[in-house]
């Protein structure tokens, strides 16, 4: 991406070498981003694994656009910036393995992007150390080849704010106009709401610098992803203000609520925390969680001393806005709620710790180059324990849900055909079928309408062992499979002909 003469000094520490245009394809610093993000390309297939089946949120976004199956219910609260990113190969490969290298490539080149926009704002090795500390952590592996929306809100949330400080610098810097439109788009089209929220420092920063060009371009940016949300919601959920209501009633009523603690619960590997109960994990996962606003406040010190001041309280104004509504508004939790943020804060924190390990001459303190060192060895080191365990059990789950399918397909339920009850949305993608249910936060259907489609096409309910089944499928054959009883409804050709 090029950058304004103006914009790659703004900001640049006394001394720095410059680029020279034309020496090299990739400038010198660049190398050191494009490492990280092919470590962590690298790092995603090996920890996380190209094999690992697809989750029920990520089923729910693929079968939008999907060769496999019909599309899943979609709720009000979520937007269509996944499915649109899948699409590429959900719309003609049914290969888990083929979208997770998709989707870890396409994470590791907009991690390279999006820190490369920083590029003259923070010197390379502190981009490239951000880098690395955002890419180790566990929800950031986990998520990074995962169909789920978190990890791009971060990407796009770093790259808008980085490109709306080169516009600041440099007014005539076209392609970081672009790289505002670009990023803005990329969060609303993921999840608008939390691009509002992120957006709102940067709103604050253009009234105040009277920035009436940069403002419409990142307005406009915002526009496209929440445009479409607004009128998808006029024609399928009867209005803006209803499917606003009825995303807050699904997420649990927004309002003031304290998720501090529901948050620290799910470091342990709990993708939703919903009930969160239970104690507290071990002090040694949670450590890192109080040391890193510790360190981005040790990072605005450090920028100021630096006249760097601007990027760096812009950084930590858009991670607080970032998590405010996950840590305050919401009573319940997952991680990949704060991955904006986590990415926002790294830049800060990897300046703090490169000033901490330093002294003003230059010259390395040994002592506390130790204890950094061993601080993020052990951090590493519970990063990865987690990270295998969540892979560990969250592949058990989807292997259950592959077994039950391939268990419906041989008793005669192939598609067209439909399911209902528990665990019917991603044992229906598996399956090749739709998905019903007359209850709960996916009501898209009412048991007259489940009952007269079973007379049409292969039917089954799903349902806990041990659990009665619904009253109105009473009757249907059961059948023990991977953790569920399936309940087959009496074949098509059984009821005669309509």
């Amino acid at each position: 991406m090029a950058h304004g003469t103006n914009a790659m000094l703004a900001g640049a520490r006394r001394g720095a070498p410059a680029s020279v245009p034309g020496t090299s394809w990739l400038p010198r610093g660049d190398w050191l981003l494009a490492a990280v993000a092919a470590a962590f390309t690298v790092a995603q297939l090996v920890l996380v694994g190209p094999g690992l089946g697809l989750g029920w949120d990520e089923t729910v976004y693929v079968s939008q656009l999907s060769a496999q199956a019909p599309p899943a219910f979609f709720s009000a609260p979520r937007a269509r910036g996944v499915s649109l990113l899948t699409a590429p190969i959900t719309s003609w490969s049914t290969s888990t393995e083929l979208l997770r290298v998709y989707l870890a490539l396409l994470s590791g080149l907009g991690l390279y992007l999006a820190l490369r926009v920083w590029r003259g704002l923070f010197p390379a090795r502190v981009l490239a150390a951000a880098g690395a500390l955002f890419a180790s952590l566990w929800i950031t592996l986990f998520y990074g080849p995962a169909a789920m929306p978190n990890h791009w809100v971060a990407l796009g949330a770093l790259a808008c704010v980085g490109c709306c400080l080169r516009v600041r610098a440099d007014h005539r810097d076209r392609a970081a106009l672009w790289g505002v439109a670009a990023g803005a788009a990329l969060m609303a089209w993921m999840r608008p709401t939390d691009a509002v929220w992120i957006s709102l420092p940067l709103l604050v920063l253009v009234v105040a610098g009277r920035r009436v060009r940069l403002g419409l371009v990142l307005l406009a940016g915002l526009a496209t992803g929440i445009g479409q949300w607004v009128i998808e919601a006029q024609l399928s959920h009867g209005g803006l203000a209803q499917r606003l209501s009825e995303a807050s009633r699904i997420q649990g009523g927004l309002g003031w609520n304290i998720a501090v603690d529901d948050q620290l619960r799910s470091l342990v590997g709990r993708a939703l925390c919903r009930p969160c109960t239970g104690s507290l994990p071990h002090p040694a996962v949670m450590a890192w969680w109080f040391v890193l606003p510790l360190l981005a406040a040790v990072g605005l010190a450090v920028a100021v001393r630096a006249r760097r001041t601007t990027p760096t309280l812009l950084l930590l104004a858009c991670a607080t806005t970032a998590a405010l509504p996950y840590l305050f508004m919401i009573g319940y939790a997952a991680p990949r709620f704060l991955l904006p943020a986590y990415l926002l804060l790294a830049i800060p924190v990897a300046d703090a710790l490169f000033h901490l390990v330093t002294k003003a001459n230059g010259r390395v303190r040994p002592a506390v180059v130790a204890g950094v060192a061993l601080g993020l060895a052990g951090h590493l080191a519970v990063q990865y324990v987690v990270l295998d365990r969540t892979v560990e059990r969250t592949s058990a789950d989807r292997r259950d849900w592959s077994r039950t399918a391939a268990h419906l397909n041989r008793l005669g339920v192939r598609p067209p055909c439909l399911l209902t009850g528990t665990d019917a949305i991603p044992v229906a993608f598996y399956t090749g079928c739709s998905s019903a249910s007359t209850r709960g936060h996916n009501v898209n259907s009412t048991q007259a309408g489940i009952l007269e489609t079973a007379r049409r096409i292969p039917a089954a309910a799903l349902s806990r062992p041990g659990s009665p089944p619904p009253p109105y499928i009473r009757g249907w054959e059961r059948h023990p499979s991977a953790g569920l009883d399936l309940h087959l409804a009496p074949p098509p050709r059984a009821n005669g002909p309509e």
